[in-house]
Order: C-alpha cells, then sequence, then structure tokens
C-alpha cells in the first residue's frame, strides 16, 4: 500500500513540476516519514516547486556533466531528528548517492532491497532505529561499500555467506541486533580492506572462526562481546595487527587463551565472563576447575526483549559469604560513624546563633564564627551534593529568592564541601594576573591556608534576569567531578561583577610543555609522559560525554586548554564556558595568550605562541553556524595525539620557523602512512631515543588517525578511544 501510494506521487510530481528526478525521490523520503515532536521538520524546506533538491536541509549534490542546471544528489544525511516511518524503496534510483545517513531516528521495517540500486553508495549508516528482518541478501550489489553501520537495531537471522563480495567494506558493525547461527567461516579473507569488525551483542553461537585472524588491515576493533560463542580461543587471532583493541567478553568460550603474537597487548577485559577461559591475564591459571557453569544458549535464555544477555547464576562458596558478612559489618559501622559525626556537627553548630545561607554580602561583614559557607544551616544540611544542588538553584534558605541586600551586595557560593574559604579573605588575597583572553581575565590567588585558586572574573553584564540562567549553567559545571577535568569550586554573582573559582593547576599547559613558553619546541617529556598526558585527556573527555550531567560538549579541544600539574596528570580546562561569556556579555578582546588559562599557571608576560584554534577544529566545525558535536572533540582530541606523538603544531605562524610546524598535521601524517614514509620522519626524535616505545607510538598513531577521520559518523566515541589507548603500554 505504502509502495503504490508513493509511486502515484512519484508520477503526479513527474507531471506537475520541474524537479529533478532526484528531487522527486527523495520527496518520497519525506512523505514516508512523520516527525514524532514539534520541532521543526528536517524537511520544512523539501518542496516540488524547487528545480532541484540541492538547497534542501541535510542535501548534498555535485555536477558530473558539466550542465549547472543538472546537478545529482550524492548524499542524504537526515540523522537523529525523531522521526518515524519506513526506508522507501525510491531511493535507490539515486544512482550517484554515496553516503545516506539515517541513524538516530525510529525508522521500522525492513531494509529495501531496492535500496542497493544506488551502486554508488559508499557509506551507509542506519544504526540506532527500529529495524527489522534479515540482512538483505542483494547488500554486496554494492561495488563501492565501504561504511555499513546497521548496529542498534532488530536485525535477525543468518549473517549471510555471500558477504565476502563487499570486499572493499573498511568498517562493518552490525552489534546489538538479533543476528543469530555460526559466524561463517571462509569469508573473512576476503576483506583486505577492513579495519572495524563489531558484531558484538547479538546471538551468534558456535567457535570463533579462525580466518578471523588472515584480518590483515585490520587495526581498530575485533569486537565480538555478547554472544553465545564457544570453543576455544583461535590462536590465529595472535596474527592480527598490535593496535587491535580485542574484546570476547561474555561468551561460553573455554581453554587457555593463547599468548602469541597481539594477545600480549590484551588486558583481562577483553576476556571477561567466560566461566571455562583461563590463562593469563585472566587471574585465573588452567590447572584450576571451575564450578562455574557456561552461559545458557540463545534458546535456554528467558529474554524478554529479544536482546538481553543475562549472565548465569553462580554459586557462592564459603569464603565469599564470610567475606561478604564481614563488608556488611563494616558498611554498617562506617554508617554509625557518618550518623555520628553528623550529629555532632549539627548540635555544635546550631547554638552559634549566625545566619547560613551558603552566601557572603560584598562589602558586608563575615560570618560569624562557627558559620561556614560550605554547610548550609538549612534543614537537609547533612544531606549529599545533588540535593544541594537543588537547593542552589531554588535559592539556598530563601523559597527561591536571593535574599536580603541582593541589590547592594553579591553572592559567593561554594559548590564543594571540602573547600572552606570566605568572600572577604578572597578579597584580601594577594593575586596575580595569569592570562587574559575572550573568556575572561584569570588570575592566581593565594588563600589565607596557603592554598592557591584561580579566579576567572567574567563580565559585568547579565543584569539580574539572567541570574537564574547563570547559576543553572554553574551548577551544571560545578557537578563534574573527575580527577582529569578542572574542578569549579564556588562562584560569585552581583550586578557588576562575576568570578568564578577553580582549582588551581601549577604546571602550565601541554602547549607551554611541548613548544615551552617561546613556542619554541620542548625535548622534556618522554614517550610514557606523553602517554600519561593522552590517556588522562581521553578519560576526562569520555566523562563530560558519557557521564557529566549535560553530557557536555567541550567544542574547543587544544593544548592550551589541557593544563598539567607537577606530575603531569592533565587536567581539562574552558569546558561549558562559552555559555557563561554569553550572559555575562563578556565583550573582552583577546589576547595573543587566548585560551586555557582556567586554573592554568601561564604568566601573563611570556605568553606561549598564539593557537589558531582552527587547526584543532574538526571539517564541519569549521563552517559557520554549525552546532558543536562531541565528534568535533573526537577530532581535536586526534589532532592534539598527533602533536604529541610528532612534536610538530598544526599551527602556521609567519613569525616562527616553518621547520616545527605543519599547517595541515593530519594531511601530512596520512600522507606519510600512505607512502610509507619511514616512522621516524615523522615521530618527534625525542621519542626515537626510547626503543621499546616503537609499538606503543605506531599504534598511538592509529588511534590517532581514527579520531580525525573526516566523517563524522566514522570517528569512534570517546569511550571507544579511551580503551583504545589505555590497552597500549599496559
Amino acid at each position: 500500500m505504502h509502495h503504490r501510494r508513493l509511486l502515484l506521487l512519484f508520477l503526479l510530481l513527474r507531471l506537475a513540476t520541474s524537479l529533478t528526478p532526484d528531487g522527486v525521490a527523495l520527496l518520497s523520503l519525506k512523505s514516508a516519514t512523520d516527525p514524532l515532536d514539534p520541532s521543526p521538520s528536517p524537511f520544512s524546506d523539501w518542496s516540488d516547486s524547487d528545480p532541484n533538491p540541492c538547497r534542501w536541509s541535510g542535501v548534498s549534490c555535485s555536477n558530473f556533466s558539466g550542465d549547472p542546471d543538472n546537478p545529482r544528489v550524492v548524499a542524504v544525511s537526515v540523522a537523529s531528528r525523531n522521526l518515524r516511518g519506513y526506508i522507501p524503496s525510491e531511493l535507490g534510483s539515486l544512482t550517484y548517492l554515496r553516503r545516506l545517513n539515517l541513524h538516530g531516528n525510529s525508522f521500522y521495517g525492513p531494509i529495501p532491497d531496492q535500496l542497493f540500486n544506488a551502486t554508488s553508495l559508499h557509506s551507509l549508516f542506519l544504526y540506532s532505529n527500529n529495524l527489522s528482518g534479515g540482512i538483505p541478501p542483494s547488500l554486496c550489489s554494492l561495488p563501492r561499500i565501504q561504511n555499513l553501520d546497521l548496529s542498534n537495531n532488530s536485525l535477525s537471522g543468518n549473517l549471510p555467506s555471500d558477504l565476502s563480495r563487499c570486499n572493499e567494506l573498511q568498517r562493518l558493525i552490525l552489534s546489538s541486533n538479533q543476528l543469530s547461527g555460526d559466524i561463517p567461516r571462509g569469508i573473512w579473507p576476503a576483506f583486505s580492506n577492513l579495519v572495524q569488525l563489531d558484531l558484538s551483542s547479538n546471538r551468534f553461537t558456535g567457535p570463533i572462526p579462525a580466518e578471523l585472524g588472515e584480518l590483515k588491515s585490520l587495526s581498530g576493533t575485533l569486537n565480538l562481546s555478547n554472544n553465545f560463542l564457544s570453543g576455544e580461543i583461535p590462536a590465529s587471532l595472535g596474527n592480527l595487527q598490535v593496535t587491535v583493541n580485542l574484546d570476547l567478553r561474555s561468551n561460553n568460550l573455554s581453554g587457555e587463551i593463547p599468548q602469541t603474537g597481539s594477545f600480549s597487548n590484551q588486558g583481562p577485559t577483553a576476556f571477561l565472563d567466560n566461566p571455562l577461559l583461563c590463562g593469563f591475564p585472566l587471574q585465573k591459571p588452567c590447572g584450576s576447575a571451575s564450578s562455574s557453569p557456561a552461559r545458557d544458549s540463545p534458546q535456554e535464555t528467558a529474554n524478554t526483549n529479544g536482546r538481553s544477555h543475562p549472565s548465569s547464576e553462580k554459586g557462592l562458596s564459603q569464603g565469599m559469604i564470610i567475606l561478604i558478612s564481614v563488608a556488611d559489618a563494616a558498611a554498617v559501622a562506617l554508617i554509625g560513624l557518618v550518623i555520628v559525626y553528623v550529629y555532632w556537627k549539627r548540635k555544635d553548630g546550631g547554638g552559634g546563633g549566625c545566619s547560613c545561607t551558603g552566601k557572603a554580602k560584598l562589602g558586608g561583614s563575615s560570618h560569624g564564627k562557627g558559620c561556614d559557607v560550605l554547610f548550609p544551616c538549612a534543614a537537609g544540611a547533612g544531606s549529599n551534593y545533588e540535593s544541594e544542588d537543588a537547593d542552589e538553584k531554588s535559592g539556598r534558605g530563601g523559597g527561591g529568592s536571593r535574599g536580603a541586600g541582593e541589590g547592594e551586595g553579591g553572592d559567593l557560593v561554594a559548590m564543594d564541601k571540602g573547600f572552606e574559604f570566605e568572600l572577604d579573605e578572597l578579597l584580601r588575597a594577594s593575586a596575580y594576573v595569569l592570562g587574559k583572553s575572550g573568556l575572561g581575565i584569570v588570575y592566581k590567588v593565594v588563600l589565607g591556608n596557603g592554598v592557591p585558586v584561580a579566579v576567572r572574573r567574567l563580565g559585568e553584564g547579565g543584569g539580574e534576569q539572567r541570574y537564574k540562567e547563570f547559576v543553572a549553567e554553574v551548577q551544571a559545571i560545578g557537578r563534574v567531578k573527575h580527577p582529569n577535568v578542572v574542578r569549579l569550586r564556588a562562584y560569585y554573582w552581583a550586578p557588576d561583577e562575576k568570578l568564578l573559582i577553580s582549582d588551581f593547576i601549577p604546571n602550565g599547559s601541554l602547549a607551554a610543555a611541548l613548544r615551552g613558553k617561546s613556542g619554541q619546541p620542548s625535548s622534556s617529556m618522554s614517550w610514557s609522559t606523553r602517554l600519561k598526558i593522552a590517556k588522562g585527556t581521553v578519560r576526562g573527555l569520555a566523562y563530560l560525554h558519557e557521564c557529566s550531567p549535560r553530557k557536555f560538549v567541550h567544542g574547543s579541544i587544544k593544548p592550551s586548554n589541557i593544563l598539567l600539574d607537577n606530575d603531569f596528570q592533565p587536567h581539562i580546562s574552558d569546558f561549558g564556558l562559552s555559555r557563561l561569556v554569553t550572559i555575562t556579555g563578556n565583550d573582552q578582546p583577546s589576547s595573543s595568550s587566548s585560551g586555557g588559562f582556567m586554573g592554568g599557571a601561564l604568566p601573563y608576560f611570556r605568553p606561549v605562541q598564539q593557537e589558531r584554534s582552527n587547526n584543532y577544529c574538526a571539517p564541519e566545525a569549521r563552517v559557520t553556524g554549525g552546532r558543536p558535536t562531541q565528534k568535533w572533540d573526537v577530532y581535536s582530541f586526534g589532532v592534539v595525539l598527533l602533536e604529541l606523538l610528532t612534536g610538530k603544531s598544526p599551527d602556521l605562524s609567519p613569525t616562527t620557523s616553518t621547520s616545527i610546524e605543519v599547517p595541515d598535521l593530519v594531511r601530512w601524517v596520512r600522507r606519510g602512512f600512505e607512502e610509507e614514509v619511514p616512522l621516524s620522519d615523522m615521530v618527534d626524535p625525542v621519542l626515537l631515543q626510547e626503543v621499546h616505545a616503537k609499538k606503543e607510538v605506531l599504534a598511538a598513531f592509529h588511534v590517532a588517525l581514527t579520531c580525525t577521520e573526516n566523517d563524522p559518523d566514522i570517528r569512534p566515541r570517546m569511550k571507544t578511544v579511551s580503551e583504545s589507548l589505555d590497552r597500549i603500554g599496559s
């Protein structure tokens, strides 16, 4: 019925309009979908009155015939727009279509066979929908298909054996479906270009094909986790590149883990939840008997949604029962101590006669003895951090108001119980300028207890009407607690003054460590230090992306925004500030020391060579008006990692020697690998002294190149990048 209706629409439009055939085919997609929310439809500018679809949102065209009146559609991207509908077969008539991206919607039904009449397709992204049925047998009629991601759907059936005809594939991602049966043998040697294979979270059974070890080009992920695979792990997988991130968790694998080749670079997490598996790196010698049963087969597993993979029930040994009992007793004792502590804390603070609102007034008297701005006297003072955030948002102790005196003073609000200071202490402390940029002037202030903090002075704008907006943004930033992210400790709001108080990170920025304060290269950083910085940075970013309350996008990852402590642990700064600057109306001009000073120790009079942020931006981020995405951060981190590896800056400045700078560092490294340039010609000469690190450096190069793919959909999530780096040097 749907196809008949669309065919009628197609014929009527061809008779009634001058729209090109490609445009008419695209209107079938508009007709086949309905937005699930009231936000503007992605098809609002798709009109049959246009001569061609090339100005439509999400559509890209190229001219192949030289005729300007006959451009052809080469890309369609309508991703994450909360659309519900089916994929119309008419899209197969787009003979020049190279890329189709419909991920993150609610498309249902099977993938139409006719779609693969679009024989120019090289990238097909249909992940995170509700598609069902099997993998179409005509899929490999696409001679140029390179990237196929059908993950997070409800596809079922076997993996077709003629998949080997898709021998140009570089990424095959079929995870989180209901595919079943054995993983076919004999097809894998045909995939001479495959760099990533993900068949995880399906219902595959049987052994792991030994031929997977012949995937010589595989350098990213081989993920077979959360299936029902059985038998021993083929020793041939040791032939894979050392950079491969192997994941065999949650299967029914048995026997000893091979100890050859790339297995030596895998951590224990790659083999967990295989009860019958033994040997290094698991803490289970192969001589010991296991009482843990294998996981139930798909037929035996109760599965309410067709996707879950419940683990088997395991009996508890007597020693484990004793251990649990001791732990329970210790927990009860600890809770008792906490209750006693809170009781006496409240009792000591209850009779002081002070008014604790969590705020100090600018120009007023300090709090009385026993008052602490970090422990409000309102009900629930002993509650957890999250409930205090709720109090802050509504105005502590004020029922939503900001309290008396708001017009004449300001509010100092502490975000962290463990950070104690008073406003007048902050105002009396000595301070000196660390830096000045479009994000405000930053001072180092040493408090009375000797603890240094970084104080960022924002703009003077943002009147009372924007106070709640400011507080909401600051509270979101303040809830971010990670060892590799600069902590916001307090903020101050007054009509003519806005301050952010954060941890002071004493060892400067990564930019200074790499290039020195004069912009010249630094030779003091070993490979182990650089790897530590890379791992810490990506962990912080993965936290911001996956775990922070708002799943932050940083939007400006570069060396000057990565601060280092005395142990060279990295701390990401300046996330979430652009919105605050907008609210406060900061229009201060950027100085030569722009960016990256929140908590940093960069001397104002000896600025680091100015960074050109554009050199760290993803290609799609350089288009005016684009909305920042997490994949922007992935690309920027990849450039930073390349800078750590090569010692070369992606900045191009006429005032310094171009011998250490590369106009496009990503392109330069890619060309080096394509032309098989010796690694010694690309890596920082300092690292050549550490011969043992050659394999690790090469593995890091592959991670960086994956992060800096031009196509954002191909770039990995930051969590995956973190897992890949953690395997290097472990």
